[in-house]
């Protein structure tokens, strides 16, 4: 019974990550080459790994993310996109094919969802993961530096010599296509664009009372935002996997030079000692917050793919007994609608947290790196900065923030509830489905934005921390580096 407990309990425990960097043992052979200078032959493991064990389902399941996010699936669903407005010219009137469209963006949307909180999960999770043996190695490494620069104290001025395009000519330069994707983010993401979203939103409530606040007119809005909706769906799926691509290239050669300075700092000191574990205790969170981190990581893992699937094909197990008429269409938009607007909530409010942890770690980092320039006794490089300034920002920042509040999400729910019950008082006829398709597509289609908008600050500032954890290293390693080091033999 306890292990059953223990079982269902477990997700939404966001608790301590532990891990230990791959000690650099010094196993070749050294060569002296002159009287104060030796040329040193060694294994270095510097080989990036941010993986941890998974199941073979898991695994499957986080390649399949993977392409959703790939260039290919977005140019695809682009196409499609292209097509259904191509053929709505002659088909558009028809009130069939308004619904089709809305569930197709419903059933889409319903599975990115999944997707996209399994991709905030497992790129946390390795994150996480990075994060403790960077700070596990960092315990090691100023422990040795201690010692070498008790040695070498007429060296300590080198560090500020050196080249900067050492420094940079390395670093993983963002592509053609990250940059336009970038800028195609800041746009789509931009408070303007959100203002105009709204604009046009009360444009159309505008034209209700014309209109006669018929069904047709409720199902304009419902298919241009179902448009809009799965392209913001694909495009934050695809940014995410690029920016996933870039970091951990980035994390790859962070990686490697940390993994050299390692090994020097071994080679001229001597020391053997073994890596540390270190562990990086989890987020204290409230009730209600755990709460959402359960739904996220139900919804983000096998057992919520298993349940949407299984609720899509008990949709199509029924059609045939409603004659697959747009009744029958509408109880998918309407399911989903509701459960989309939900996990809009949820995925924003998880983004949120979960960075903010991911920040305090890096922050940790930092702190650790510049206490190994103070053992030397010099000053750490320039750091590239993000600047939070700007009007747009401001609004951007304040709305992420209120956005992602945990009560805003008991908001949501609340919504949601009293859009069944509306539903049900209209006996859950046409209008009564739109009613649950509508509001919850504005509302989940307004939080999308927010998120790409949340996204593109976050990847900048986070492109900035990497580049300079990286300067940092290489500076470091260059000191050591270039200290003779034959009378440490």
């Amino acid at each position: 019974m306890e292990r059953f407990i223990k079982i269902i309990s477990a997700p939404g425990a966001k608790g301590a990550t532990a891990g230990v960097a791959p000690t650099q043992k010094n196993v070749g052979t050294v060569v002296k080459v002159s009287d104060n200078t030796v040329e040193v032959y060694a294994e270095n493991d510097a080989n990036y790994d941010p993986s941890f064990k998974k199941r073979l389902l898991d695994r499957w399941l986080d390649k399949v993310v993977h392409v959703a996010g790939s260039g290919f699936v977005f140019v695809l669903v682009m196409t499609i996109l292209l097509v259904w407005a191509l053929f709505g010219i002659k088909y558009g009137q028809s009130e069939m094919w308004q619904v089709v469209i809305s569930d197709f963006q419903a059933i889409f949307c319903y599975i990115f969802d999944s997707f996209l909180m399994r991709q905030q999960l497992i790129g946390h999770d390795s994150i996480m993961t990075v994060a403790a043996r960077l700070q596990s190695r960092n315990i090691s490494n100023r422990r040795m530096l201690r010692h070498f620069a008790e040695k070498k104290s007429d060296k300590l001025s080198q560090i500020e010599k050196l080249d900067q395009s050492l420094i940079t000519s390395e670093f993983p330069k963002v592509n053609w296509l990250g940059r336009l994707s970038n800028y195609a983010a800041s746009v789509t993401g931009h408070v303007i664009t959100i203002f105009l979203f709204w604009i046009g939103i009360f444009v159309w409530i505008g034209f209700g009372q014309y209109c006669g606040w018929s069904d047709e007119w409720q199902l304009y809005i419902n298919s241009a935002t179902s448009a809009l909706m799965v392209f913001v769906f694909v495009f934050l799926e695809n940014i995410r996997e690029q920016h996933r691509t870039y970091s951990e290239s980035c994390l790859a050669l962070i990686h490697k030079t940390d993994s050299s300075l390692e090994l020097r700092l071994r080679i001229v000191t001597g020391d053997t000692t073994d890596n540390e574990t270190v562990v990086i205790p989890g987020p204290q969170v409230t009730k209600i917050q755990r709460a959402i981190y359960y739904y996220a990581d139900l919804v983000g893992s096998l057992v919520g793919i298993g349940l949407m699937l299984i609720v899509i094909v008990i949709w199509v197990v029924i059609g045939p007994a409603m004659s697959f008429d747009s009744d029958w269409w509408l109880i998918i938009g309407t399911y989903t609608g509701l459960i989309g607007m939900t996990d809009g909530f949820i995925l924003r409010n998880v983004f949120y947290h979960l960075g903010q942890h991911e920040d305090q770690a890096f922050d940790q980092i930092r702190t650790e790196d510049l206490a190994m320039f103070d053992v030397i006794g010099a000053s750490p490089p320039a750091e590239d900065e993000i600047r939070d300034s700007g009007l747009s920002f401001r609004i951007s920042a304040s709305v992420d923030h209120f956005c992602s509040h945990e009560y805003v999400v008991m908001l949501g729910t609340m919504i949601m509830i009293v859009l069944v019950i509306g539903a049900s008082v209209m006996k859950w006829s046409t209008t009564g489905q739109l009613l649950c398709n509508i509001p919850p597509s504005l509302i989940e289609s307004f939080l999308m934005i927010i998120l790409i908008t949340s996204q593109n600050m976050a990847d900048a500032k986070r492109r900035a921390v990497l580049f300079n954890m990286y300067q940092r290293r290489r500076h470091l390693l260059s000191y050591v580096s270039d200290s003779p080091i034959g009378d440490e033999q």
